[in-house]
């Protein structure tokens, strides 16, 4: 599984990266934990409003820092 945390480098994109990271170690799973901080990448993945998590290609939330438990339910139903 591949995910990105994608945003300039904010305090709210690193508590998404920070977030990601622990639902990951929490679940057990094996994951690439990527964070896309240039804004010409960000555009072209289609990401308007950061910090957003992109898993195996797919925009799964933007706009918002999302809950450990929300990264947790997004992580289990992308498998």
């Amino acid at each position: 599984m591949k995910i990105e945390v994608v945003g300039p480098g904010c305090p709210r994109c690193k508590a998404t990266e920070k977030s990601v990271n622990e639902a990951v170690k929490e679940l057990g799973i094996a994951a690439e934990v990527t964070h896309i901080y240039d804004m010409g990448e960000i555009a072209k993945r289609g990401v308007v409003f950061t910090p957003a998590i992109i898993v195996d290609g797919q925009i799964k939330t933007s706009g918002k820092i999302p809950t450990v438990d929300e990264i947790k339910k997004i992580l289990s139903t992308s498998k």
